[in-house]
């Protein structure tokens, strides 16, 4: 099965819509972000990581997940947030993401995951049309509970566009 939609290819297009239902919320930069939690396999403490050359700055390396490779983005670095140090609360969101050769585990570095949060259709506002001034692809829409704003992200699409930078850096010839 692919699972390689337009979008994926194109940063200006639209991303999808989320879909009501339930999203495990975490933090990045002060800010509450949340993906659906059937796509979450697990939440784990940093563990060792290793770094894979000639890759982007926001991919940390892999860790081994009890005999699986898993790639590890720091989602801080991919939004284009100042870093901040690893402390007691960062830990990593181990997801099941489309990839090229079906699915994968794909896991991201966040500050703190939160709660489970159930939104209803009406909580979901589409993605802000920011004009082109702000790559969107990555988000699928802001929920609103009372004053709290949760933007809602796509690891398939972010996971998507990692495989291709791997490629990318795969494919360049050795200096």
């Amino acid at each position: 099965m692919h699972a390689t939609a337009s979008h994926h290819d194109d940063p200006g297009a639209r991303p999808a819509k989320a879909e009501p239902g339930k999203y495990l919320t975490f933090r990045l930069g002060g800010e509450l972000y949340g993906l659906p939690v059937l796509t979450v396999r697990e939440i784990i403490r940093l563990l060792p990581i290793t770094p894979v050359a000639s890759m982007p700055a926001h991919v940390r390396g892999v860790i081994n997940l009890r005999g699986k490779v898993i790639p590890l983005v720091d989602l801080r670095t991919r939004f284009g947030l100042p870093t901040v140090p690893d402390n007691d609360r960062t830990c990593i969101i181990v997801a099941q993401v489309a990839a090229p050769t079906g699915s994968r585990g794909y896991g991201v570095v966040v500050e703190g995951v939160e709660e489970v949060v159930a939104f209803k259709a009406d909580d979901i506002e589409p993605t802000p049309d920011f004009g082109g001034a702000v790559d969107v692809r990555f988000i699928t829409g802001i929920a609103t509970a009372g004053t709290t704003l949760t933007t809602l992200i796509d690891l398939d699409t972010i996971a998507a566009a990692d495989f291709k930078l791997a490629e990318a850096a795969a494919d360049e010839p050795a200096a």
